[in-house]
């Protein structure tokens, strides 16, 4: 029997009942039509740990859940991997964040490069951010993982670069003239991956990287799109570092 399991945004007891958010509510109570006495899983996403739960009130307007033992998800790879991704249109940028997730990425950052072509005002750049955060969560619920990914607010890639600071983790940008293949990093526990939007990095943002510290990052003879390569990427990273 499959596992429903379900991403809340507060914290987590057991021997509690909990009231699930309304969107899960209906999802449990519409969508999955669960009834009372059905088992489910809840996680916060932010301690690691998943709670066997029971539904103890179906209703039109409220779902209730009484809260079981919890218990830890050791499947977090010892990779972690931060990714800078110049925000892509629409699906795309779903695609990759949903999938990066499922992939394991511990962090991701949307950046506002010299080519890209969305525009962010501060309302909609909320919006979007919630609504990353929420695929995020779901390819959680799907993955098995119990820690969802921290997801920043867009930010230009100026000012990021300019928030990094010296030392930390090793810093690579997928760049076809790259002069690193996966297999020659050499890489501990943690990485920061640039990957440039639909068109790639510009002039600028190429100089603004290399003057902070990312190496130049090639996967194959073939040019791939932004939806694509950041995933590549990280396959190819965890295939070697982490735990793929």
């Amino acid at each position: 029997m499959r596992t429903i399991r379900i991403h809340v945004d507060r914290p987590l007891a057991s021997g509690t009942d909990f009231t699930l958010p309304a969107q899960a509510a209906e999802h449990v109570a519409r969508v999955l039509r669960l009834d009372v006495g059905a088992p489910v899983v809840l996680f916060s996403g932010d301690d690691g740990l998943e709670y066997d739960a029971t539904l103890s009130a179906v209703g039109k307007r409220e779902v209730v859940a009484t809260v079981g033992e919890g218990r830890a998800v050791e499947n977090e790879s010892p990779l972690a991997l931060t990714l800078a991704q110049g925000v892509a249109r629409g699906e795309k940028m779903d695609l990759i964040v949903q999938k990066a997730t499922e992939l394991g990425i511990a962090r991701i950052v949307p950046i506002l490069t010299e080519r890209s072509e969305v525009k962010l005002d501060a309302t909609r750049a909320e919006k979007r951010l919630l609504h990353w955060r929420a695929v995020a969560a779901s390819a959680c619920e799907q993955s098995g993982r119990a820690r969802v990914p921290v997801i920043e607010p867009a930010v230009a890639l100026g000012a990021w670069l300019g928030s990094l600071g010296e030392g930390g983790p090793m810093r690579l940008a997928l760049l076809p003239e790259g002069s690193k293949r996966p297999g020659e990093l050499a890489l501990k526990d943690a990485a920061i991956l640039a990957i440039g939007p639909e068109g790639g990095f510009g002039e600028r943002d190429r100089s603004a990287l290399a003057a902070t510290g990312f190496t130049g990052l090639k996967l194959g003879p073939r040019i791939l799109r932004t939806e694509t390569a950041g995933l590549a990427a990280i396959a190819a990273l965890q295939a070697l570092y982490g735990d793929v």
